[in-house]
């Protein structure tokens, strides 16, 4: 990967919409929840956690392209939070 885009990874993050969903296997009409995101986001990569909830796959490997569509969507969900 070259330096460029390391740079622009969010951008291509967006440019692919459904990627968490299908990687947590939650329908993408489906909102994520909360506590899974959260969950996600304070694992170590290489940790297997299981979901809180009930949607989705129940043993979830935590990796680091995982963690990092996790935490954006935290950040992209309180953005929009604080836009209202």
């Amino acid at each position: 990967m070259t330096m460029g885009r390391k740079r622009r990874w969010i951008q291509d993050a967006i440019r692919h919409p459904g990627a968490l969903s299908r990687q947590l296997g939650i329908p993408v009409e489906e909102d994520i929840p909360i506590t899974l995101l959260r969950k996600i986001k304070n694992a170590e990569i290489g940790d297997v956690i299981r979901n809180p909830t009930k949607t989705g796959k129940r043993r979830i490997t935590v990796t680091n392209k995982l963690k990092k569509r996790a935490v954006l969507a935290l950040t992209l969900r309180e953005l929009r939070r604080k836009k209202r």
